[in-house]
């Protein structure tokens, strides 16, 4: 708070016309608000009407018509500061934006001294009539000893006893979410049975999951499989297990010069387990997942979609340690240094990524997926961005013989000794990772129809004989693909 603080400060001594303070903490952004306003009167305009110094002048008054009487009457805006809330309501509403611009230009041209519009909102919306008079202020996320504060002065406005090593647990778990939202989920949990101990884990886990999601850009993913659900790519899962020593004594090893992990690229075959390793991987370093859904990030207004990028390595960033999986990264940054809005859009998006990836000094450790990077920009792939890029090809025989005793063993244990696995393997050349599951799947549901006991090594062979591999269905692009990723001197994920 103390850094924004001095921002806002700077920023108001300066004259900027508006400020937009993003954050959804309407209270910690009022307090924040009368502490740097230095004695100034301060009108705060939302949806319930019009303030002055928080008492109510006007109720239900439109923006537009309060708008025209503080311009009216130029006197009452000197020494002061127009708060607005509720930003959505005035969305499109071009009288609204016309008059704040009108404001903003005598802001900007002296002719309203000791006078600044702060716009409040966790919603970032720019008109581009405003852009040129507008500079945003992100509210900092809170640090693990605020978060022990929180919970500390929860427990003691509760009376409740909280073990410190417990508290310290919390404070983790609690890592990228607001002081409102950390008191809503800790009194969730009081109201089960009186008091908070590790059998409401699980429920402060959802909830959190529940906030994560509600950003609308980045998802929380439960963590199922580990990297004995991988069969083979016997590398990368080596690679992995090596990060993970790093990234869970990350102190001592900064301390002996090992850098911060940056992260991984993952090229290759759709179905042959890019994604699985994503999953795998946080549950390795045991850390929370999260997926960044990039085509989320665009926005309608000005400056929307640029904003929404920073908010999401933000909470990345304040949630660590944590696994932040980029999935189809190819699709992401499709049309970068091409011409037109969406394009120019693109490019700065891809422009903040890069530069967060090349200069990140947090434990938010990247993995992306990509299936075709033929028109991935090569800035992405040059040495420096990710700590190593891997292509996934076809399984091979053994990695096959691996992800048959995975799936079978997962969905017929009794009757996996039964099965031939040589014999499988053999006969699913070119055939993926996803191939092979929906073979073994196929092949347990006819079993189960004819009325069978167990599955057989014929029944999975005649389930094989009526699926087209991938190798057979997309065998010019695999090669051409496979033929890529040895010219770019990609690691090979299973040598």
């Amino acid at each position: 708070m103390k850094h924004i603080k001095e921002q806002f400060i700077r920023y108001m001594d300066a004259g900027f016309p508006i400020i937009y303070l993003d954050t959804y903490e309407e209270d910690k952004a009022d307090d924040l608000i009368r502490s740097v306003a230095g004695g100034r009167k301060i009108e705060e305009w939302n949806v319930r009407g019009y303030f002055e110094n928080q008492v109510l002048m006007q109720a239900e008054a439109p923006l537009e018509d309060i708008l025209r009487t503080l311009i009216d009457d130029p006197l009452s805006l000197q020494r002061s500061v127009l708060v607005l809330k509720d930003v959505p309501l005035f969305k499109d509403q071009m009288a609204v934006i016309e008059l704040l611009k009108y404001l903003a230009r005598r802001i900007g041209n002296g002719s309203l001294p000791d006078f600044n519009i702060v716009i409040v909102s966790s919603e970032v919306y720019i008109p581009g009539e405003l852009d040129p008079f507008l500079t945003i202020l992100h509210d900092d996320y809170l640090t693990v000893s605020d978060i022990r504060g929180v919970i500390e002065q929860f427990c003691h406005d509760q009376e409740v006893d909280m073990l410190p090593e417990f508290i310290r647990e919390l404070s983790q778990m609690f890592k990228g979410l607001s002081e409102y939202e950390i008191n809503t989920i800790l009194a969730l949990a009081l109201s089960d049975d009186g008091e908070i101990t590790r059998s409401d884990l699980s429920l402060i886990l959802e909830q959190k999951k529940q906030v994560v999601q509600k950003s609308g850009i980045l998802e929380m993913i439960p963590l199922k499989e580990g990297m004995d659900d991988i069969g083979g790519l016997e590398s990368l899962k080596q690679w992995l297990q090596r990060k993970e020593k790093i990234f869970r004594n990350m102190e001592a090893a900064a301390a002996f010069g090992v850098d911060m992990p940056k992260g991984v690229l993952i090229a290759g075959m759709p179905g042959c387990g890019k994604s699985l390793n994503a999953k795998a991987a946080a549950k390795l370093f045991g850390v929370p997942l999260l997926r960044l859904d990039m085509g989320r990030l665009m926005g309608k207004y000005v400056g929307e979609s640029e904003a929404n990028m920073r908010k999401a390595i933000g909470l990345a960033e304040a949630i660590a340690p944590c696994v932040l999986w980029i999935d189809e990264l190819e699709k992401a940054f499709a049309g970068v240094g091409g011409s037109g809005g969406a394009a120019d859009v693109t490019t700065r998006l891809f422009g903040t990524f890069l530069t967060w990836l090349q200069e990140k000094d947090s434990q938010a450790f990247v993995v992306a997926t990509a299936n075709n990077i033929a028109n991935m920009p090569p800035e992405l792939l040059r040495k420096g961005r990710f700590d190593e890029i891997f292509y996934v090809a076809l399984p091979n025989k053994e990695e096959r013989k691996k992800i048959f005793s995975i799936h079978i063993g997962k969905r017929r244990p009794d009757d996996l000794e039964g099965i031939d696995l040589d014999r499988l393997a053999a006969r699913t050349d070119g055939y993926s990772g996803a191939d092979i599951e929906g073979v073994v799947k196929d092949s347990i549901e006819a079993a189960f129809a004819k009325g069978e006991d167990a599955i057989t090594t014929d029944g999975i062979l005649e389930a094989v004989s009526q699926t087209h591999s991938l190798k057979e269905i997309m065998k010019d692009s695999l090669q051409k693909m496979e033929s890529l990723y040895k010219q770019r001197k990609f690691k090979n994920a299973s040598a």
